[in-house]
C-alpha cells in the first residue's frame, strides 16, 4: 500500500472525533465498516482467480479510497480521464489504467508527464490517435501501454472486433514510444439488467468477440497479454471468464440502492447527511439535499432507517419526500442513499468517513471535476 503522508487526508479537520448531529449538512458520508466490508469481498472473490481487480476510480475519485483497495490487493487502479490519474498518482498510486480515448494535444502532453512518474496504460481506437501519442510519448522519452477498446456491443467508444482491431494492433506494435499491452471491451450495456440470465448472455457475448480478436491479432505473431473489462453488475460473471486478465468495477466500494439489490453481495457504504427543514404539510417532509448533493441521473435515492419515506422530486437545494406517518421533525437528520453513487460523489469536496456514528476520517475528494 502507498504510504503516506497524503494531503487528501485531512488529518487537522474540525469534524474529526464529532458526531454526526455536529456536522454542516448536507455532507456526504461513507460507512467504514460498510466500506471495508465491500473492499475486503471483492478482493476476496478475485484473490484465487486468474484475473487481477483494477477498480475504477470514477465512483469514488478520492485516493484515500484508492490506497484501501490497492492494499487489499487491487493490481493498480483504473481512471476515466488524465485529470483523474493525475489525482490518483498525486495520492500515491503509481499503476494506471486510462480506460478511455486521450485525444486532445493538451491531454496527452499531461498523459506523458504522468508517464515520467507512473505507469500508465491508455485505450486507443483509432490510428491518427496512436500516431499523435507514439509522438508526444517519443518526444518526452517515456513509454505508454496501450491496450485497444473494443466495441463489443455497447456502441460506444471501440474499433469493431475482427479484422479492423488486429490491423490497429499492427499499427501500434511498429509505433516508438508505445507498448502493445491487450485489449479492452465493457459490457456496460449488460451490468444494470435485472436478468442475471441477460446479464451472462450478453457479457459472454461481448467477450467472445474480444477472444476472437485475441486469437486473429496472435496469429499475426503480437503477444496479447492484457484482456480488461468489467463491472460491479457483471463481476461474477466477466471476472471468471477464462483469459480475462483483469476486471474494472468500481460501484462495488459505494454501491446504492438500485445496484445493491442487483448485486446483494456489497452493501451500501456512501450517503448523504441531510436536515428535514420543513413539513409543509403532513405528508410532506422537505430537506436541505437536493439534485446538487444527490444528483439524480440515474435511480431514485432511499432513506436510511426511512423505508416510509419516497421520493416527490429533487430540486436544486431540496429534497421533498412523501412522509404522512414518518413523525419527523425539522431539524431531524436523515441519512439518503443517492441513486447513482458515482454520480453522486463527483458532487462533494469532502467525504466524512463514520464509524459507529463518529467521524474518524475525513478525505479529500481531488479527482471531484478532474474529467480533463
Amino acid at each position: 500500500m502507498p504510504t503516506g503522508p497524503f494531503s487528501d487526508l485531512l488529518v487537522d479537520h474540525p469534524a474529526l472525533g464529532q458526531t454526526l448531529d455536529r456536522l454542516p449538512t448536507p455532507v456526504a458520508l461513507v460507512d467504514l465498516d460498510r466500506i471495508e466490508a465491500n473492499i475486503s469481498s471483492m478482493a476476496e472473490f478475485f484473490a484465487p482467480l486468474p484475473a487481477n481487480l483494477r477498480p475504477h476510480a470514477k465512483t469514488h475519485r478520492a485516493p484515500a479510497v484508492a490506497r484501501r483497495q490497492i492494499a487489499a490487493g487491487a493490481r493498480g487502479i483504473t481512471c476515466a480521464k488524465v485529470g483523474m490519474a493525475e489525482a490518483m498518482a498525486d495520492g500515491g498510486i503509481d499503476d494506471l489504467y486510462i480506460a478511455n480515448q486521450v485525444v486532445p494535444r493538451e491531454a496527452i502532453a499531461r498523459l506523458v508527464n504522468l508517464a515520467q512518474r507512473a505507469t500508465v496504460t491508455v485505450a486507443v481506437d483509432d490510428a491518427g490517435n496512436v500516431a499523435d501519442l507514439a509522438a508526444a510519448a517519443t518526444a518526452a522519452g517515456v513509454n505508454l501501454n496501450v491496450v485497444i477498446e473494443i466495441d463489443g456491443g455497447m456502441g460506444r467508444c471501440g474499433v469493431q472486433p475482427g479484422a479492423p482491431a488486429v490491423a490497429l494492433a499492427e499499427t501500434i506494435v511498429r509505433a516508438e514510444g508505445l507498448s502493445f499491452a491487450g485489449l479492452h471491451a465493457y459490457e456496460g450495456h449488460m451490468v444494470d439488467n435485472p436478468d442475471r440470465a441477460v446479464r451472462v448472455a450478453g457479457t459472454e457475448a461481448m467477450l467472445a468477440l474480444v477472444f476472437e480478436s485475441k486469437a486473429l491479432i496472435e496469429h499475426r505473431g503480437i503477444e496479447v497479454s492484457t484482456v480488461t473489462c468489467g463491472g460491479t453488475g457483471t463481476y461474477d460473471i466477466s471476472g471468471v471468464y477464462p483469459g480475462v486478465t483483469e476486471h474494472q468495477s468500481g460501484s462495488y466500494v459505494y454501491m446504492d440502492p438500485g445496484y445493491s439489490a442487483l448485486v446483494p453481495r456489497f452493501q451500501t457504504a456512501l450517503s448523504v447527511l441531510t436536515t428535514v427543514i420543513s413539513r409543509p404539510a403532513p405528508e410532506k417532509v422537505i430537506t436541505d439535499a437536493g439534485v446538487q448533493t444527490l444528483a439524480n441521473d440515474y435511480g431514485d435515492p432511499a432513506v436510511h432507517d426511512h423505508p416510509e419515506l419516497g421520493l416527490l422530486y429533487l430540486s436544486e437545494e431540496h429534497g421533498a419526500w412523501s412522509a404522512e406517518a414518518s413523525g419527523l421533525e425539522p431539524g431531524d437528520q436523515l441519512q439518503v442513499y443517492p441513486g447513482h453513487c458515482c454520480a453522486a460523489a463527483n458532487l462533494h469536496d469532502t467525504v466524512y468517513a463514520v464509524r459507529n456514528g463518529i467521524v474518524e476520517e475525513v478525505w479529500a475528494v481531488t479527482a471531484r471535476g478532474r474529467s480533463q
